[in-house]
């Protein structure tokens, strides 16, 4: 028996696809995910960097997008609530310069510094120098203490 034009096996399902004069919408993977991270991309750096041509699966490279999209955003939302408190602290301390700040519109290696070291989860996962980051700033309490006044000596 001859087969028919309507099999049901293999991939191609008979009717769900666009028709001759109908253009087929391309999506990428990123889109089919929901990510802004180019998983085609990662996909392909993870092929490179594997020795032995090992067979690196598509949803490794969906998984590893998803996680650095995360990262990414995470720092990036403490970085500008550290560029929020630089100006808190400006406009506290000194008034008159504290509406420069807040029209910052390039997050600077001394915000991703600040947001980093500030949050406990990404200062363990993040153990590198951030080149042009500077220093945490700290006070010793002992230098801050107030210095009690010398009694005066009778001349």
């Amino acid at each position: 028996m001859p087969p028919s034009a309507k099999s049901g096996g293999g991939k191609s399902k008979s009717g769900s696809g666009p028709g001759p004069n109908q253009q087929r919408t391309v999506q990428t993977r990123s889109q089919k995910a929901g990510l802004q991270f180019p998983v085609g991309r990662i996909h392909r750096y993870l092929k490179q960097r594997t020795q032995h041509n090992v067979r690196i699966g598509a949803k490794a490279a969906v998984y590893t997008s998803a996680i650095l999209e995360y990262l990414t955003a995470e720092v990036l939302e403490l970085a500008g609530a550290s560029i929020l408190l630089a100006f808190l602290r400006r406009l506290i301390f000194a008034p008159g310069n504290a509406s420069k700040d807040l029209r910052v519109k390039r997050i600077t290696p001394r915000h991703l510094q600040l947001a980093i070291r500030g949050d406990e989860e990404l200062d363990t996962l993040v153990r590198a120098t951030i080149a042009g980051g500077g220093v945490l700033p700290f006070i010793h309490k002992s230098l801050t203490s107030s210095i009690k006044p010398l009694p005066k000596k009778p001349e």
